[in-house]
């Protein structure tokens, strides 16, 4: 090829290589299109490992996107109170919220069962579930249907069991005790003789000063030292049974989830997914050198008797068969999840409960 032909062809390929960095640029600017959405939180900024949840999020899809897709998160009340964020995402108010399902089971017992309920999962049997053993999918067949698309972003693990006036040593000592607790755990303890009480966060401090219940559950010692509940509350229980690792969601409206790009959609997935890890790996940090500070502040920990434990599995059983019975969705849900648990804590017992164990012992003889 002589020097003009090539300085030619040259040009012309050239010119075809502008052309085709030319119509990629729409095409890569189509593929991220600009989004704004809102995003409504159950949670206060005062409570920034779960309502940070929500920023981590956003913060992962606008990295993600170069800023095309942000999300905007607001605290409860910004928009509407903590307790109406799946309603608000439902009705399309907002695009999606940061909540926890069970907040809504008095809608439907199912809907506790995406989240937590008593004597179920730990945080790790929970994420095998949802991930691997099709939780997700089944969870949202019944969301659909509440015109939501959810997705797990958060765990706190194993909870606290709450606080207590007094120590609380058998069965008969829970009778006509006043007690802060949530949804599906204080129709449990009712049975047992237990008075459940619906107070939002900041009315629970002063209740318990003041004598007008004697207990109150809340989270785990990270989020329970903000509210100083040792003063007025000094005994300390574990385990928080009715939830062994509650999973916080994100609820999307369904027909904003679906409108999404499929680029988009399976970084949702992605960035809710490492949400979902990151809450946890957060709490596994900070509750150690909290519940060393509780304890050194006056905070007594005591567990929970095997006769009040083993009174509360039974009557967990009992409310579960009656919902059964008459909740089919809850039902299919719920016998998935049994399946399980039942494979779940077989396995756990093995390596990981007697490595876990022998490093506790260590620990307790001061060799760590």
């Amino acid at each position: 090829m002589d020097r003009r032909s090539f300085i030619k062809n040259a040009g012309l390929m050239g010119a075809g290589a502008a052309a085709a960095s030319t119509l990629a640029a729409p095409a890569i600017a189509q593929s991220n299109p600009k989004i704004t959405w809102r995003c409504t939180s159950s949670f206060p900024k005062s409570l920034d490992t779960i309502y940070g949840g929500a920023e981590v999020f956003a913060k992962h899809i606008s990295e993600a996107t170069d800023g095309n897709f942000q999300i905007q998160v607001f605290a409860a009340g910004e928009i509407v109170p903590g307790l109406q964020a799946a309603d608000a995402a439902a009705a399309g108010t907002v695009e999606l919220c940061h909540t926890v399902a069970y907040y809504y089971w008095g809608k439907d017992p199912t809907w506790a069962l995406a989240s937590d309920v008593p004597f179920a999962l730990n945080a790790r049997g929970r994420n095998a579930w949802q991930y691997h053993g099709g939780g997700i999918d089944l969870v949202n067949e019944f969301f659909h249907k509440q015109g939501l698309h959810v997705l797990p972003a958060g765990n706190t693990g194993v909870q606290m069991g709450g606080w207590f006036r007094k120590e609380i040593n058998t069965v008969e000592d829970l009778k006509g005790l006043k007690m802060r607790v949530g949804g599906f755990a204080g129709k449990i303890l009712e049975k047992l003789g237990v008075v459940p009480q619906q107070l939002a966060g900041g009315d629970v401090y002063p209740a318990l000063e003041k004598g007008t219940i004697d207990a109150a559950e809340w989270v785990g010692p990270y989020d329970d030292e903000k509210l100083g509940f040792q003063k007025v509350a000094p005994y300390y229980y574990y385990p928080g049974w009715w939830e062994g690792g509650p999973t916080v969601h994100l609820m999307f409206n369904k027909a904003k989830f679906d409108e999404l790009p499929e680029n988009y959609k399976a970084l949702v997935r992605t960035a809710a997914q490492a949400t979902d890890a990151n809450m946890l790996q957060k709490y596994d940090y900070l509750n150690p050198g909290a519940i060393k500070r509780l304890v050194a502040s006056g905070a007594k920990l005591r567990p929970f008797s095997q006769e009040i434990l083993g009174a509360c599995f039974g009557a967990t059983n009992q409310v579960y068969d009656e919902i059964m019975a008459n909740n089919a969705e809850f039902k299919k849900i719920w016998e998935s999840i049994k399946a399980f648990r039942n494979e779940h804590f077989l396995y756990a017992q093995i390596a990981e409960y007697n490595f876990d164990t022998f490093m506790m012992v260590q620990q307790r003889n001061n060799k760590l």
